[in-house]
């Protein structure tokens, strides 16, 4: 039996008593509001903003809407267990922090205050390769905490050798490999405000600290850094790589590897015949394509085409323990959460992304009890209806 994650309301409660209120609201869909108040305009749009006109946003949060609970009585839900196991990480609850890169924008404590937070609770940190810290010093702040590490499939296979080498020193057991971010979309409120922080040296702790990358240069970093930052955004953007290249990433990978950003049930077999060990059935949240499908309404064909030969997770749109039981009971083995507890980290760094991520768990677990789950294989497409 895990821990009774639904307690942390009556925590907030009794810490009211004495004048302790939480760092920011517990509902997670009124964060971005607030987070605006916080945040200059550029580093507020680099998180809230979307491709184009935002329609595959809206999709991502309108198709949770479109599906159901349907709350069962007297089923001795008192006692809940929200444990798994994912791609053989143990984890409280199926929960993941979502990789998002560039975290000093929103706040000085950065990856590692997300990171430490994560381990506070259990959860597993996904690292991005667009980190504003190294690899080590995350992993230093994850201390025992499970951690994950997200590539962005560098052209040089050298310095994706190094990079990866790395990860796996530093304890990240599962890689992540973002598929549909090789370029970035076209994304109006970044473009409005002139905002892109790689250019100004920010989300580069990867490369920066990478020997084999600083090898390809004339000058170090330190004493260049136009020239540097250029080398790795061309290294990382502009190549849409192939199918064929998947067997490199085995090569030099040897724990589980996931790959994410499919939408569509063919890529999804191309992944199971390409050897893969999970996918996340993601857009983004809806910051590459404008006007594509939602995730969750991608789930479901998904699932029937490759759900019993490999993992899914989730990802895209999440905001509330409700979603998350909707996403697990249409077939996803967990999902990842990412604009809510960077929310978090602006209003009051590690300890705001703590709060979200508890609140979330205790969502998660009083809409399992309350609509009549007592375990996570309780949760199936009959627990929901479709309006």
């Amino acid at each position: 039996m895990t821990e009774r994650f639904g307690g942390y309301q009556n925590e907030i409660y009794l810490q009211g008593l004495g004048g302790i209120f939480p760092p920011c609201s517990t509902d997670a869909t009124k964060l971005e509001e607030s987070a605006r108040e916080i945040l200059e305009p550029g580093p507020f749009w680099y998180v809230a903003g979307s491709a184009g006109s935002g329609a595959t946003a809206r999709a991502n949060r309108e198709a949770f809407d479109r599906w159901r609970l349907v709350p069962r009585m007297l089923t001795g839900a008192t006692e809940r267990d929200l444990s798994t196991t994912v791609l053989g990480t143990p984890v409280p609850a199926p929960v993941l922090l979502a990789p998002v890169g560039v975290q000093s924008i929103v706040h000085e404590g950065a990856e590692p205050a997300a990171a430490r937070a994560a381990a506070s609770v259990g959860l597993p940190y996904v690292m991005s390769t667009a980190s504003s810290t190294s690899i080590e010093d995350v992993a230093e702040a994850s201390g025992e905490g499970p951690r994950w590490f997200q590539l962005y499939w560098p052209t040089d296979n050298d310095v994706c050798a190094s990079i990866l080498a790395r990860a796996k020193a530093a304890g990240f057991t599962t890689l992540v490999v973002t598929l549909d971010t090789w370029t970035l979309a076209w994304r109006p409120n970044d473009l409005d405000h002139a905002y892109l922080p790689f250019i100004k040296g920010e989300g580069l702790g990867v490369p920066l600290s990478d020997p084999v990358f600083r090898g390809l240069l004339e000058k170090t970093p330190e004493e260049d850094a136009p020239t540097a930052i250029l080398r790795w955004i061309s290294m990382i953007t502009g190549t849409d790589s192939t199918w064929d290249r998947l067997p490199f990433l085995r090569e030099h990978w040897d724990g589980p590897i996931v790959l994410k950003g499919i939408q569509h049930p063919d890529d999804a077999r191309r992944a199971v015949d390409a050897g893969m060990d999970g996918i996340v059935v993601s857009n983004h949240g809806g910051r590459q394509v404008d006007g594509a499908i939602a995730s969750l309404d991608a789930l479901p064909e998904i699932v029937a085409a490759v759900g019993d030969r490999l993992e899914i997770l989730f990802d895209s749109g999440i905001r509330t323990g409700a979603d998350i039981a909707k996403a697990l009971a249409l077939g996803a083995k967990a999902v990842l959460v990412g604009r809510p507890w960077v929310y978090g980290l602006a209003h009051a760094g590690e300890d705001g992304v703590r709060h979200v991520l508890r609140s979330l768990l205790a969502d998660l677990d009083l809409s399992m009890g309350l609509s009549g789950h007592r375990r996570l294989a309780d949760l199936t497409p009959g627990s929901l209806t479709r309006v």
